[in-house]
């Protein structure tokens, strides 16, 4: 399977990235499968940064997958949300998963997620929301075991 990292970077050797901000799934190397997301996502960090947007592109061995404690979410669920939440709350927290895909908590999805961390919204009205948001996705590869089953492929430039 190909997948696809946006940002303004080169990355052959991907790495877990701790960030100091918080994130959906938590501390790791963030991926999808779909091109455009990851170049709009590209092009947003070269702006931001006054770089060069690059895309990254991987082949992720699936065959593998069965030894990684993986944690698949095809579509919103409360546990999707209990981990979004967990993650966001604390940039520490460890939930113990190799590779969690799942939906991308985009800007809309977002407030709706900070709703329900702020006490505004309680969690089943929140999903039930979320049914009727378009969402892209993500993988998240949590840990450097996760990590052998992606193998750098080639970068291109974004204009």
């Amino acid at each position: 399977m190909i997948l696809y990292h946006g940002g303004t970077e080169i990355i052959e050797k991907p790495v877990i990235r701790k960030s100091s901000y918080t994130r959906d799934f938590g501390n790791g190397f963030y991926c999808t499968n779909i091109r455009s997301q990851a170049e709009k996502w590209a092009v947003r960090q070269a702006r931001i940064r006054k770089k060069s947007a690059v895309l990254n592109i991987y082949e992720f061995n699936t065959g593998g997958l069965q030894s990684l404690n993986s944690r698949i979410f095809e579509d919103y669920a409360v546990e999707w949300l209990e981990l979004v939440i967990n993650c966001r709350k604390n940039s520490e927290h460890i939930h113990g998963f190799d590779i969690v895909y799942g939906k991308i908590a985009n800007d809309d999805v977002g407030e709706t997620v900070q709703a329900v961390i702020n006490g505004l919204m309680p969690m089943d009205f929140a999903l039930q929301k979320l049914i009727f948001m378009s969402a892209n996705n993500q993988y998240c590869f949590c840990t450097e075991k996760s990590l052998t089953f992606l193998m750098f492929k080639e970068s291109l430039k974004l204009v």
